[in-house]
């Protein structure tokens, strides 16, 4: 029995972006999602489970209508979801009333259900939020025994959102449990309790690779694989600088990071190290490819704090600087000494 398992696409979402990706990112969770949909119908997948979030708020009847189309075009695969802390069932949600094609098996309750598929000798549990919170845990259950090949489906993993045992799980009697909630993909159990993480990252810091879990139960057991497939990818960086560095040599290095590590990737860049005390680096003005959603300055003057205190020893400064002399680089005496000097130097230009 073969299977998909996606969680967290986050459709209506508005992810961060940088300047040239930022009108069409929204359009790319719903590309994603419906390539996922058209991979299952290619490989003829038997099941479709998805973690909870397929939307990334109250869904509007159109966007019901735009999913209930995708999932019309499989004509082998069973669909089955529950809704997440995002798309909760809100009194008066159209998850309530919504008529879903015949292959699509919703699990809207609010408490362990279960839905049997007989052709795949399959029956698949789960429940629904029906708040934006449940602090109690929900997942401590056992397998029913309803078919041959039994899954959970389950979004949570922290003290807000369903909290998770990991030995719960690893005493339910499931072949599969299909974890949603948590962004990055992961394993708590090996080929057994898995976080798809987000189909696309939908933040900042949703890091690193985000796609969907091909999965296989047979006689032997249950093999999965993660499958990357987003568009783009957050990465944060640190970059080290020097004194040498200007504003205009700073904007080529990261110019040429980004074009390494991809351009059409979005980036948060730490500008780290020592810089010279009369440049001040314009980091509003070095978003070469309009991908940048963030550049911090870390960086410290390089002052020469031995001249400085020669030159100040009857003043405030000199007498700060005294305090220090010969503490050791980077420790955090030498990180106090570093910002009393800024400190006291940008006031006295005051």
């Amino acid at each position: 029995m073969k299977f998909i398992h996606i969680a967290d696409t986050h459709l209506g979402a508005q992810p961060d972006a940088g300047n040239a990706y930022s009108a069409g990112r929204a359009r790319e969770l719903w590309d994603t999602f419906s390539q996922v949909v058209t991979r299952c119908e290619e490989e003829q997948t038997d099941v479709l489970l998805i973690a909870g979030d397929l939307f990334h708020r109250q869904p509007l009847l159109r966007d019901l209508k735009e999913v209930n189309y995708l999932f019309s075009t499989l004509s082998h695969t069973k669909v089955v979801l529950i809704a997440g802390n995002h798309d909760f069932m809100k009194k008066g949600s159209y998850y309530r009333t919504f008529q879903w094609n015949e292959n699509v098996y919703p699990l809207l309750g609010d408490r362990m259900g279960y839905v049997k598929l007989p052709d795949l000798d399959l029956a698949v549990y789960g429940f629904s939020y029906h708040a934006r919170e449940i602090r109690e845990e929900r997942c401590n259950v056992k397998a029913g025994g309803h078919a041959r090949y039994e899954i959970l489906l389950a979004h949570g993993g922290d003290e807000k959102h369903v909290p998770l045992k990991k030995e719960d799980l690893e005493a339910s009697g499931f072949d599969y449990i299909a974890l949603g909630h948590i962004h990055k993909p992961q394993a708590l159990i090996k080929n057994f309790a898995v976080f798809a993480g987000a189909l696309e990252p939908v933040d900042k810091n949703d890091t690193g690779q985000h796609g969907f879990v091909r999965g296989e139960i047979t006689e032997q057991g249950v093999h999965v694989e993660f499958v990357p497939c987003a568009v783009r990818e957050y990465i944060h960086l640190a970059l080290r600088v020097n004194e040498r560095m200007t504003n205009g040599s700073v904007k080529n290095y990261i110019r040429e990071t980004v074009e390494k590590r991809g351009t059409q990737n979005l980036y948060k860049f730490i500008l780290r190290g020592l810089r010279d005390p009369d440049v001040e680096f314009e980091t509003q003005y070095m978003d070469f490819y309009g991908n940048i959603i963030e550049i911090e300055d870390e960086t410290c003057p390089a002052y020469d704090y031995q001249t400085l205190y020669e030159e100040n020893r009857d003043n405030v400064l000199g007498k700060y600087i005294e305090e220090f002399l010969g503490c050791e680089e980077g420790s955090v005496e030498y990180q106090a000494l570093q910002a009393g000097v800024q400190a006291l130097l940008e006031n006295s230009l005051s």
